[in-house]
């Protein structure tokens, strides 16, 4: 099993960084590597809400199933997936810090196959990439979060 954590500070109060993560069904249109997603469930994003992503992963196309398996709102939610034998677990927390947030993303992932297990000492030379890929995520999510934060509150 292997973990890695990724944080950045956005400078907008924490639910609109929760809400601007967890809009799933918008999520190509604030991180430029999402080429498209389907949602698979319906209703207000939650626990067990389910949705294919197609992105640019290593520069081809590839598209998952993820599921949220952990969900606490305004506060923490996870996403799982199973790929290519592995499990992976994307937790990712909203934290405030004067008046901003520190948004963190802890990444788990494990082989649930026998060759996934035998192939897992290649998966090192992929995580530099995966950790880039995931950093310039969290980048565009940062830039979506700051400019709503900016938007004028909507009059009643």
């Amino acid at each position: 099993m292997r973990t890695f954590t990724l944080q950045t500070h956005i400078n907008a109060p924490p639910d609109a960084v929760f809400a601007v993560a967890t809009d799933f069904a918008h999520a190509a249109e604030n991180i430029k590597g999402v080429v498209r997603v389907e949602m698979l469930t319906g209703g207000p994003v939650g626990l067990g809400t389910r949705f294919k992503e197609t992105r640019i992963m290593f520069g081809r196309e590839a598209t998952e199933e993820f599921a949220v398996t952990e969900f606490t709102p305004g506060q923490r939610y996870a996403l799982t997936v199973e790929s290519c034998g592995c499990r992976y677990v994307a937790a990712h927390r909203v934290i405030p810090e004067a008046g901003d947030t520190r948004f963190e993303l802890e990444m788990t992932m494990g082989a649930t196959s026998l060759f996934a297990r035998l192939m897992s000492p290649l998966a090192r030379f992929m995580i530099g990439g995966m950790k880039k890929a995931m950093q310039q995520d969290l980048d565009e999510l940062k830039a979506a979060a700051e400019a709503r934060a900016k938007l004028p509150a909507a009059k009643s």
